[in-house]
């Protein structure tokens, strides 16, 4: 690679964006742009290499389905973020293991992110129910409702796609079609 890597980091916006677009482009430059971070944080606190990569990479997968699931807010920078939730893996991590945990070397401000990793496996879970759910929902609701929630698309926009006479109409759709989907979901 060329040494523009400072230039190919990017944005938090582009990030969220790129993620919600699945681009391809956005996740590889996201792996770069702050691996380095996590590599240093691991090495100085007991892991090796091999260590901070699976320690990136399950934060990135959280930080992607946070994302793809729309319920993400980003409180602090991403780079903070990405660090908090990859500081909390490698703790979590040390723990288990039962390595020396204490005196962890830190050299940036962590935010609490301990509820998106303790209930990542959970979310997980569900996100699988929720994407048979959807499936057995059968068309035109399982669009709709994807439109809707995962792409973000208007009411508007939504309506004119499925050429409903208007956006009351849509709605109406949109809320029966939910009522479906609570109902398969729920089923035990």
């Amino acid at each position: 690679m060329n040494n523009s890597l400072k230039s190919s980091v990017p944005t938090d916006r582009e990030v969220i964006l790129g993620i919600l677009n699945n681009s391809e482009d956005t996740l590889n430059k996201l792996y770069k742009a702050y691996y380095a971070m996590v590599l240093q944080f691991i090495l100085n606190n007991n892991g090796d290499e091999d260590d901070a990569k699976d320690v990136y990479q399950e934060g990135i997968i959280i930080l992607y389905n946070k994302i793809k699931a729309g319920n993400f807010e980003l409180s602090s920078k991403l780079k903070t973020y990405i660090y908090s939730v990859c500081r909390r893996i490698w703790l979590k991590k040390l723990s288990l293991n039962s390595k020396k945990a204490g005196n962890i070397t830190d050299y940036e401000d962590v935010f609490a992110v301990e509820e998106d990793v303790e209930h990542h496996e959970e979310k997980d879970a569900a996100f699988v129910k929720m994407q048979s759910a959807l499936d057995h929902l059968g068309e035109p609701c399982k669009t709709i409702i994807q439109d809707f929630y995962i792409h973000n698309l208007s009411m508007q926009d939504i309506c004119e796609k499925f050429g409903y006479t208007n956006t009351d109409n849509a709605k109406t759709q949109k809320y029966k079609c939910l009522q479906r989907l609570k109902k398969i979901f729920f089923q035990p």
